[in-house]
């Protein structure tokens, strides 16, 4: 069982590996999930801690993650949402497990590829479809969304200051005519005259004005986060996994959620240490909290000096650890 650590280092270098091991706590014959597979860095770690009795199936809906599957009798990679974790891992005959690592992160490989409209350095189609065999594109939703509803989108998801200016500004740009290349695939384009926003070159040259001086390339960062959460429905995906991931994780079995912004970091903490997204604590008619997990990082761990060295990226990454208790326990 060969494992290729050179794949992962050129499509994606994963992050806290060492620490997500730990979190993990892994049993040599346990049944985990990488529930965001990507280079399969943090597969083949956990691999490497499992015995011949040991599975672990991993979910990415994106094509390109395919490319990397891993040639071991142990390992099932499964190229859908994770939002349908119980419902594929049932189709395997797995319906309890004993651990779970998410990275909710876009892959460098996603960032460094100019096709893919998820880099704000070149430019390119304006998809951010993290599947892009379904769902509409993030030129499809600029294009056809109200100046409200940009807004809104901008403001939740990108936590942009300046959402209102910056929606109005798309919604005028993509009122503007402009030439488009006859048949181009980049564009889905056709010939003659064509209106709108079909290119990431097309969004930043719209907003530009409004980008703070020193501030342009995190601004655009932001604004290209609420685009893609929107667009891959991301919260609710992160939402369902979350509840399906204890509802089959046997006690004692640990769930790993690495975030790198405050909107999925906050989702977590407040699952892990209430059951619910309000982060409300329920209680029993005699007071005892009815939750199902137990933190076991009370503050989110952080990547170290060294590995910030390495991968500058792995500096907003926050992980947390919860692990699966009785109610009442």
């Amino acid at each position: 069982m060969q494992q290729n650590h050179s794949v992962e280092r050129t499509y994606h270098q994963p992050v806290m590996v060492e620490e997500c091991l730990d979190g993990l706590n892994i049993r040599r014959d346990g049944i985990y999930v990488d529930a965001t597979f990507g280079g399969g860095g943090h597969s083949r770690a956990i691999l490497e801690q499992l015995g011949s009795e040991g599975r672990l199936y991993a979910f990415d809906r994106d094509a390109d993650a395919r490319c990397n599957a891993i040639d071991d009798a142990r390992f099932c990679l499964i190229g859908e949402n994770f939002r349908h974790l119980k419902r594929f891992l049932r189709l395997y005959g797995v319906h309890r497990i004993d651990g779970l690592l998410a990275d909710l992160g876009v892959s460098s490989h996603q960032l460094d590829e100019g096709a893919r409209g998820f880099s704000t350095r070149m430019d390119g189609p304006l998809d951010l479809r993290m599947d892009r065999r379904e769902g509409t594109t993030a030129a499809d939703l600029v294009n056809a969304a109200e100046e409200s509803e940009l807004e809104r989108i901008l403001r939740l998801y990108g936590e942009l200051p300046n959402s209102r200016q910056m929606a109005r500004a798309i919604v005028e740009r993509r009122a503007e005519s402009g030439k488009r290349e006859a048949g181009s695939e980049v564009l889905g384009a056709e010939s003659g005259e064509r209106t709108g926003i079909w290119t990431t070159g097309d969004l930043k040259e719209a907003v530009e004005h409004l980008l703070p001086r020193g501030r342009e390339n995190k601004t655009l960062a932001m604004l290209f986060q609420a685009l893609r959460i929107e667009v891959n429905g991301e919260l609710d995906a992160l939402r369902e996994m979350l509840e399906q991931a204890v509802e089959i994780m046997n006690p004692g079995g640990r769930l790993c959620v690495m975030s790198y912004h405050s909107l999925e970091d906050r989702l977590v903490k407040n699952f892990f240490r209430a059951g619910n997204f309000e982060g409300k604590v329920e209680k029993d008619f005699y007071g005892v909290p009815q939750v199902s997990l137990k933190v076991v990082t009370r503050h989110p761990i952080t990547a170290g000096e060294e590995e910030l060295m390495r991968n500058n990226r792995a500096r907003s990454a926050k992980l947390r650890v919860a692990e699966k208790v009785e109610i009442g326990n």
